[in-house]
């Protein structure tokens, strides 16, 4: 048998619906040809993967979370994809990298809307993987659309890589076999912050601990739990169980029994790490006798789950507490706020210079207004490939981190690059909901603060109007939902609900 024929396309973002960011060119880096080649590490020369097809790389752009895409931003990529599919010619496969939870200005579905120019461009034959993040959300289109997805059974996303690897061998495994898999899909009406639903705990980490076992079974080839995103607000923002294989009658069985199981587990979810308000997070920290560093999550400003990245509310309360601020307060770091303006003016100092500037704020200030930070120049960075240059003031005892384009602060190792080690800091702000495991680890001490902004925990503050209804925990449910599945296999039901639309393509 020839080898068959894969094409790399995708285009990745997690985008909140509540950030005053909007996603564009310099939020996107991009992979084509033998760059795109090498971001998989399962594709590098001698691989038996790399051997088991012609891997042709089209297009790729990932960002960072953050707000919704600009449409000019999305139609540009879209059009690099579709003609650069046109121009690589009849494809086997198609490998479609995305996270699940992107949205573009003016659409609602926008996997859906590129997996349908994908298709139109490949043919029904084509067979399309999708490895995504557990927290996208699974339209009626993208299912459709889709032949083999699958997401991550990890929060914190450690099983990113090995999702990719996983998706890659299943698209190879199904073109050899000449033929395309049932899939068995069920909706489930829950909508929680990621914060709640991390596999470090119950009741997720038994939910998906045992997709590996499910997985192993006869007639499975793989199978999906999306937990869905919470900060988008759309028609097909809900949880997902999707089981893929050649058994109708057992992915069936698997995808409604994983459903039932989340469904009774849902007033179980509660957050991952202890929750608190700020006050309580900066008095745990005080308190805190143990070793160091005590870590804060700024979770409401997350950029990791699409926060805009310069709201200031926490750090506006940080500087205003004179328990932090004095010669012999505790080290506390930070981080952090992007503004260009203010880090020019800083780099026209000298380090040591005593500074007073205006920051953050100037893209989502509906929280808080720009914060005033007066005190001594600690240090300048440049060349950061996301943050560009950043600037650390010293207040007291706090580091106050200013960056001057969006960047979070998740790893031990974006610290160490501008010369701050966490383990010698007695307190680490962050925007951040759980923490990533460089954070993790070395954290002695923690607090998830329940701060506002775009991604603030509580969803009921936050107002969703466009989300499918009833849904938990907005509504009370009298009996149990309908969690049978429907049966796909391409882009027709052979069983379901078939014709159940979750909105319009566009608003």
């Amino acid at each position: 048998m020839t080898k068959p024929r894969i094409a790399i396309v995708g285009m990745a973002i997690e985008s909140s619906a509540y950030a005053a960011h909007r996603a564009g060119y310099r939020d996107f880096p991009v992979l084509t040809g033998e760059a795109l080649i090498r971001r998989y590490a399962f594709l590098s020369d001698g691989a038996p993967l790399a051997e088991a097809a012609e891997w042709i790389p089209v297009f790729m752009a990932r960002a960072i979370p953050g707000g919704a895409v600009l449409r000019e931003v999305y139609d540009d990529f879209k059009e690099r994809i579709v003609s650069g599919l046109r121009g690589a010619g009849p494809v086997d496969g198609v490998y479609f990298d995305i996270h699940g939870a992107m949205s573009v200005v003016g659409l609602d579905d926008a996997e859906g809307d590129l997996v349908t120019a994908v298709r139109s461009v490949v043919g029904p034959d084509a067979i399309i993987t999708a490895p995504m993040d557990l927290h996208g959300n699974m339209s009626e289109t993208l299912a459709l659309a889709l032949d083999l997805p699958t997401c991550y059974r990890l929060a914190p996303h450690e099983d990113a890589w090995e999702t990719k690897e996983r998706a890659a061998h299943r698209l190879v495994e199904w073109i050899r076999r000449g033929e395309k898999p049932l899939t068995a899909w069920v909706r489930v009406p829950i909508l929680l912050p990621g914060e709640k639903t991390s596999t470090r705990v119950e009741p997720a980490r038994s939910l998906y601990a045992q997709l590996d076992e499910v997985e192993q079974r006869e007639g499975v080839s793989d199978l999906g739990l999306w937990i869905g995103y919470a900060w988008a607000d759309e028609p097909r923002c809900h949880a997902t169980v999707m089981v893929t294989g050649d058994d109708e009658a057992v992915i069936v069985a698997e995808a409604e029994r994983i459903a039932g199981e989340v469904w009774d587990a849902r007033d179980d979810f509660a957050f991952v790490g202890p929750p608190g308000s700020l006050d309580d997070a900066v008095a745990n920290a005080l308190a805190h006798d143990g070793a160091r560093p005590y870590l804060i999550s700024d979770s409401g400003d997350n950029p990791g789950a699409g926060g805009s990245g310069d709201v200031t509310w926490t750090l506006e309360r940080l500087l205003a507490d004179p328990r932090l601020t004095g010669d012999d307060a505790p080290v506390t770091y930070a981080a952090s706020i992007f503004d260009a303006g203010a880090v020019e003016q800083l780099f026209a100092h000298a380090v040591g210079d005593a500074v007073d500037v205006t920051a953050g704020a100037r893209v989502d200030h509906r929280v808080a207004g720009p914060v005033r930070i007066r005190g001594e120049l600690l240090s300048l960075h440049s060349g950061d490939p996301a943050a560009g240059r950043i600037a650390v003031i010293r207040v007291g005892g706090i580091r106050a981190i200013v960056t001057e384009f969006r960047k979070a602060f998740h790893d031990v190792a974006d610290f160490h690059a501008i010369g701050l080690d966490p383990t010698e800091a007695d307190i680490v702000v962050t925007k951040i909901g759980y923490l990533e495991p460089t954070l993790y680890d070395v954290a002695q001490g923690w607090t998830l603060a329940l701060t506002p902004g775009p991604v603030d925990q509580d969803l009921e503050r936050l107002g969703h109007s466009r989300i499918g209804r009833p849904m938990y925990p907005y509504d009370q449910f009298e009996t149990r939902p309908d969690l049978s599945a429907a049966v796909l296999r391409g882009r027709e039901y052979v069983r379901g609900f078939a014709g159940a639309h979750e909105g319009s393509a566009t608003r």
